[in-house]
């Protein structure tokens, strides 16, 4: 199942099943699950974990070390969950010490070609970065969101869950769940109400997060004002309680 080009460091713990294909490099502490296949011309350094059923494609660069001046080659890592999908040229490094050591990526996420992941980020399920998106260091992005093409996320940014940005999108601030972006830079422009009933939001609950989109984000209130003005949703709905509870928690403040 290993193609006798490859190259393949004697510490790296591949399963029994996993493919690689022609000219591919496994570097030192590679660990891969079964399931998993590599193709040609990928390189994947370690310290990295590798999960189940993962499919990576050419040209891939995986546990690189990170891009960042402050990084002296100290012990760092990147793991990845399973069954996800990541295309032609996609960058992914591992951590640094400032941000905890560990890149995370977990499962069921497609990474279109040239997407880039830098060091430090934490990545949850069902996500969809499209082609060449890009997340600066210690950007932090919550299920099922999906950030279009060329979608640019400042460093320590947070991307909400289920939300959605469009392509070319600079996103400087944090965007709260469910919410839609777009622009340069990115600004709201309303909630991914197609999305959410795609995931069987129920219409009831799409209002009571729409109602709170615009007591939160469209309305002038103060932020006491509009954080009394949305209390009967946060405790009628638990979606409400948590777009008010990232609001509250963001320090680089949101998208409007």
């Amino acid at each position: 199942m290993i193609h006798p080009t490859a190259i393949i460091d004697p510490s790296a713990k591949i399963a029994g099943d996993v493919e690689i294909g022609a000219y591919s490099i496994i570097g030192a502490e590679v660990e891969i699950a079964e399931g998993t296949w590599i193709g040609p011309h990928v390189v994947i350094n370690g310290p990295t974990k590798i999960g189940k059923h993962n499919k990576i494609f050419q040209f891939a660069s995986i546990g690189e070390d990170p891009q960042d001046l402050k990084f002296a080659g100290e012990r760092s890592f990147l793991e990845i969950g399973d069954y996800n999908k990541i295309r032609e040229s996609v960058t992914i490094h591992r951590g640094t010490e400032d941000g905890g050591g560990i890149t995370r990526i977990g499962s069921h996420n497609l990474l279109m070609a040239y997407v880039h992941v830098a060091h430090d980020c934490q990545l949850a399920d069902h996500i969809i970065l499209a082609n060449s998106a890009s997340l600066a260091g210690h950007v932090e992005v919550s299920e099922y969101a999906i950030l279009g093409g060329f979608t640019l996320v400042h460093q320590f940014g947070r991307i909400g869950a289920h939300c959605m940005t469009s392509m070319g999108s600079a996103v400087n601030q944090d965007v709260p769940p469910f919410m839609i972006v777009t622009g340069n830079y990115a600004r709201a422009v309303g909630i991914n109400k197609v999305g959410l009933k795609r995931r069987d939001f129920s219409d009831e609950t799409i209002r009571a997060i729409t109602n709170a989109y615009k007591i939160m984000v469209r309305s002038k209130k103060t932020r006491a004002e509009a954080l009394q003005a949305v209390k009967p949703l946060v405790e009628q709905y638990p979606e409400v309680k948590m777009f008010v509870d990232f609001i509250e928690a963001s320090k680089r403040g949101i998208v409007r």
